[in-house]
């Protein structure tokens, strides 16, 4: 199946409430595809960033939950392609409830293969993360580079990478995997590291961080959304494994001042021992070589970090106030 044309093309997006997710929606809808959102239930009746989507009247969004096989098969039924991102990525919570992201990332990602073999699903675009790298044992990493799980997360997310091949080599389910790497912008949470920097350096405090020599390749989310887009659209993806990364890694401390120096704040850098992972934890060194997807979706990022940074500055300046600077998520 080759997309050239998104125009009512029935789509579900799980996941779609959440940072990647609901930009993806987004762009799917401004392509014209019918689009359906799988968000997580909740007794308020929340459905994440989709509640302030200028689209969310052209969305159909269905509450449920990844973990469920029963609602995951009637949210995929009827959709020809499907964007698997829903899954539980904070780091830092997977040391304290690991069992809770074996049931999302990987009996979620279970339910999603199940339901597409069933159905017949023609494309499913599985989400992994750089994270199952581990820290780089050569640079830049390419798509055969080793997996290591150094979190909780991280393993759960390579469980779920090797279920996706495991169904496309078994059964021919014709899933793609992309693996994004350190992906950022407006919308993000505060358990991840750009946004803790910059909400403190706004509000004029300490900048506290946790190891600050480690790097990191940030792609803005706009570049990360088009890999997804450009991952169902190609034939020859199906059945691979495509790094979606910058090619440049920065350290998270020059990020501390590459911030500062574009808010235009003098800062305090403050090493806060609670922040810091357990030693052999901490992935040291990200660094993505993304020639296979500009050989095989003709991707590359088109955001650079310094433009990508200044986007999501101006926005959390207008949304400081979603935001706790003082208390440190996990």
């Amino acid at each position: 199946m080759e997309l050239n044309n998104w125009h009512n093309t029935p789509v579900l997006v799980t996941g779609a409430g959440g940072f990647i997710g609901s930009y993806l929606t987004e762009a799917l809808v401004e392509r014209g595809a019918n689009v359906r959102a799988l968000v997580h239930y909740n007794a308020l009746g929340l459905w994440g960033w989709l509640d302030h989507s200028p689209y969310k009247e052209q969305i159909e969004v269905v509450a449920g939950d990844i973990a469920d096989a029963g609602s995951v098969r009637q949210a995929m039924t009827g959709r020809e392609v499907v964007f698997h991102l829903g899954a539980l990525i904070a780091i830092p919570y997977s040391y304290v409830a690991p069992n809770s992201y074996v049931r999302a990332n990987i009996e979620g990602t279970l339910n999603v293969l199940q339901a597409a073999r069933e159905l017949g699903t023609r494309r499913i675009v599985h989400t992994s993360t750089s994270e199952t790298y581990g820290t780089a044992r050569y640079v830049p990493i390419d798509e055969n580079h080793p997996l290591q799980g150094q979190s909780p997360y991280s393993a759960t997310k390579i469980g779920a990478d090797k279920l996706a091949e495991s169904f496309h080599l078994s059964f021919g389910v014709p899933v793609v995997t992309v693996r994004p790497f350190n992906t950022f912008g407006p919308r993000q949470s505060a358990r991840a590291v750009i946004p803790t920097i910059i909400t403190q350096c706004l509000a004029g405090e300490a900048v506290k961080l946790g190891s600050l020599s480690p790097t990191r390749d940030l792609n803005y989310v706009g570049n990360t959304v088009e890999g997804f887009i450009k991952a169902a659209e190609s034939e020859t993806a199906i059945g691979r494994t495509i790094n979606l990364g910058s090619g440049r890694e920065i350290s998270i401390g020059d990020l501390a001042n590459l911030i500062a120096r574009l808010i235009g704040h003098d800062i305090q850098i403050i090493s806060d021992e609670q922040r810091v992972r357990p030693p052999g934890s901490e992935v040291e060194r990200l660094l993505a070589d993304n020639r296979l997807a500009a050989e095989l979706l003709g991707w590359t990022p088109q955001v650079s970090l310094e433009d990508g940074l200044t986007r999501t500055i101006e926005w959390m300046k207008q949304h400081v106030e979603r935001y706790r600077t003082g208390v440190y998520v996990i």
